[in-house]
C-alpha cells in the first residue's frame, strides 16, 4: 500500500483534529476479494476512523452521536441515558461525558446504562448489561438500574445480523426499531427524547404513527459521519408527551 495524495485537516477534535491525512490506496492481494479491498480502502482512508484512534473511542460511530448532538442538544448534564445495542461502547462514551456521569455525587451527575449481549468492556460512569435487550427480563433489570426507575434519554443503534436479503435485513431492522420504540415509551420521562437507527427507504408507518402519538416532534437525520452511501438513518423523536397521554395526539414529521 502507498500513499499518493495528502492533504491538511482542520484543527480541535474529531476528524481532521489538526492532523495531515495521507490518502491511501491498497493493492488488491492474491487472496483478497476486490471488495474486501476497497472495504480496507475505505477504513484505511476514512477520518472518522483516524479521529476514533486518536482520541481513544470505542468506535467512528461515536462521532454520529456526537454530531447528532452538536445539532440538536438533547445529551444534558444529570440525564439518565440508556444505550440499547452498545457494543463496543463509542455512545456510551459521548453520553457520559456529556450528560457528567463521570462527576462524583449530586443532581448535576447524570447516568448511563449500556445493553448488549456481545458485551461491553468496562466504561467510566457507564453500567453495563450484557443480555439481549429483546430479552423479557432485560427491561425490568434495565430499569431497576436506572435512578427513579425511568430515562430521559434511550439512544439505540442496534442493526439486526443481515441475511443478504433486502427486505428481510429491513424488516429485522424496523423490527427492532419498534422494539426500542415501545421501551422507551414505557421508561421516558415527560419530555424525554428517543434515538434509533433505521434505513431509508422508509422508516414503517406503524413507527412512525407510534412515535407521532408519544412525541411532540419526529424527525429524520443523517449525521456527516454516517457513510453517504450507506442506507443508514436516525429517526429523532422529541418531547416525549408522558406515559399517560394518550395515543391521538398530533405531531409534526420532519424529514
Amino acid at each position: 500500500m502507498s500513499g499518493v495524495r495528502s492533504g491538511k485537516g482542520g484543527g480541535g477534535s474529531g476528524p481532521g483534529g489538526g492532523q495531515r491525512q495521507l490518502r491511501v490506496r491498497v493493492k488488491t492481494a492474491k487472496r483478497r476479494k476486490t471488495s474486501s479491498t476497497r472495504w480496507l480502502e475505505r477504513q484505511l482512508n476514512d477520518p472518522y476512523v483516524d479521529a476514533s484512534k486518536r482520541e481513544r473511542m470505542r468506535s467512528r460511530a461515536a462521532y454520529k452521536l456526537k454530531e447528532i448532538d452538536d445539532r440538536h442538544r438533547f445529551l444534558k448534564p444529570g440525564l439518565r441515558v440508556v444505550d440499547l445495542g452498545a457494543a463496543p461502547g463509542g455512545w456510551s462514551q459521548v453520553a457520559a461525558e456529556r450528560v457528567r456521569a463521570l462527576d462524583g455525587v449530586g443532581p448535576g451527575r447524570g447516568q448511563v446504562v449500556a445493553i448488549d449481549y456481545l458485551g461491553v468492556e468496562p466504561l467510566p460512569g457507564v453500567a453495563i448489561v450484557t443480555m439481549d435487550f429483546t430479552d423479557p427480563e432485560a427491561e425490568p433489570k434495565l430499569k431497576a438500574l436506572l435512578r427513579d426507575g425511568g430515562a430521559d434519554v434511550v439512544l439505540s443503534d442496534m442493526a439486526a445480523p443481515t441475511v443478504g436479503h433486502t427486505r428481510t435485513d429491513h424488516l429485522r431492522i424496523m423490527g427492532l426499531a419498534e422494539t426500542a420504540a415501545h421501551f422507551a415509551c414505557d421508561v421516558l420521562a415527560k419530555g424525554g427524547t428517543f434515538l434509533c437507527k433505521v434505513f431509508q427507504g422508509g422508516t414503517e408507518r406503524e413507527l412512525l404513527d407510534l412515535l407521532k402519538r408519544n412525541f411532540a416532534t419526529v424527525r429524520h437525520v443523517k449525521p456527516p459521519a454516517s457513510r453517504s452511501d450507506s442506507a443508514e438513518l436516525y429517526v429523532l423523536a422529541t418531547g416525549f408527551r408522558g406515559a399517560a397521554a394518550g395515543h391521538g395526539a398530533e405531531a409534526t414529521d420532519r424529514a
